[in-house]
């Protein structure tokens, strides 16, 4: 790459807001196959068990590559291993394939990553193929000359080492940027829930990262987390973060009470609606990256749910975030702003789960047009075959 061209990057993604444009899958889990487009904002649907964490997981898959104490062997490890990653529909093609492309509206291929890796005959994971291109120019493309002589080089990708990846850091940064989310407020209530836990997806650590945060900005997120809350919780006066003695963070929220001055409540006091909707604000409020998102609904008032596609909106407009959300929920599905480009329906088959945009089923885009709601379209794909078998089960 030239000198010319290495300088040129930097600047023009500087320029531009970077998101997932696309992502083409083979053999990942639940999916045989599939190709889909992606727009800033995207919603998954379909039952239980159609794959829609698996699908999430495949970004999660990139950004562990990446990650600090991560790397490809470290992630296939975290999953399993290959065997458990590669779908069982995969027979005589078993190597599984990710390749993502990055960019906007403007330029939506701008760059692209693919990864092609299977298991040796020791059961290790070892790459197939490792290739990144920014526009049409291969900047990485193996196996090369090095990989042939040396295969132990195969075990790790050129993207997660630094010393290999300076002319496409700025693809592998965009990873690490991804944030994926799903607060268990349990986990957030365990007095000892940070121990051994950083950046921890399912809020053993959410207290520390607030702490962490520089007191300006925190205390800034907090007020418009209040004012956002209103809606949901309209006693919530004030919310800081308070130290104990042991030095661990805790979450205090001021509620309208009889006495003058209010009464003061921890985090161990909140209703698990409260702190999944404090975890989701705080999320949404960091611009870091894409922003993945597992059934933001639960434990929520569907009064409250329904503004959750309407608060996405919004910070999109303010930072350009990706957010990409799966849902079961009907009110967040109904949001007249949703459109058929940005819902992924999700249909399991006897091969695997298929994958529809619902923009490119012509019957479907028709009852769009046509008015009909977009969760009572969806009703008829996702909705889980012979549920009302359950009615008979005896425990």
């Amino acid at each position: 790459m030239s000198e010319a061209s290495e300088q040129q990057i930097p600047e023009a993604l500087e320029r531009r807001n970077l998101r997932f444009t696309s992502l083409q899958v083979t053999n990942w889990r639940n999916f045989a196959k599939f190709s889909v487009d992606l727009q800033p904002r995207m919603f998954l649907v379909g039952p239980n068990a159609a794959g829609k964490s698996n699908f999430l997981d495949c970004f999660r898959f990139l950004s562990d590559i990446v990650s600090v104490g991560g790397g490809f062997e470290a992630a296939i490890t975290r999953r399993g291993g290959v065997s458990m990653i590669r779908s069982l529909a995969a027979r005589r093609y078993p190597s599984i394939a990710i390749r993502v492309t990055l960019g906007n509206d403007t330029l939506p291929d701008e760059w692209a990553y693919e990864l092609k890796f299977k298991q040796d005959n020791r059961g290790r994971p070892i790459i197939e193929s490792e290739s990144v291109k920014y526009r049409d120019a291969f900047l990485l493309n193996r196996p090369d000359d090095s990989d042939r002589l040396d295969a132990e080089r195969l075990r790790q990708t050129n993207l997660e080492q630094v010393n290999a990846n300076r002319d496409f850091r700025a693809v592998a940064e965009f990873f690490a940027s991804l944030n994926y989310l799903h607060i268990v407020p349990q986990l957030v209530r365990e007095p000892d829930r940070s121990v051994g836990k950083k950046n921890d997806p399912y809020g053993g650590d959410f207290l520390e990262q607030i702490a962490r945060t520089p007191k300006k900005t925190r205390d800034a997120r907090l007020r418009r987390i209040v004012d956002a809350l209103t809606v949901a919780v309209p006693q919530l006066q004030e919310l800081d973060l308070q130290t104990d003695v042991r030095g661990v963070p805790h979450l205090r929220g001021k509620y309208q009470h009889w006495r003058p001055q209010g009464h003061w409540q921890t985090e161990s006091h909140f209703s698990d609606g409260t702190l999944r909707l404090l975890g989701l604000l705080w999320a949404v409020a960091d611009a870091k990256g894409p922003l993945l998102l597992e059934e933001p609904e639960l434990s929520l008032h569907p009064e409250v749910v329904r503004y959750i596609p309407q608060m996405f909106a919004r910070v999109q407009r303010k930072s350009g975030r990706q957010i990409l959300v799966s849902s079961h929920s009907p009110e967040v599905l109904n949001d007249p702003g949703i459109s058929t480009r940005e819902v992924l329906a999700l249909i399991p088959e006897s091969e695997g789960t298929t994958v529809m945009l619902l923009s490119e089923n012509q019957k479907l885009q028709a009852m769009r047009d046509a008015g009909v709601p977009l969760a009572d379209i969806l009703q008829g794909l996702t909705a889980p075959r012979e549920a009302g078998q359950l009615s008979f089960f005896v425990g």
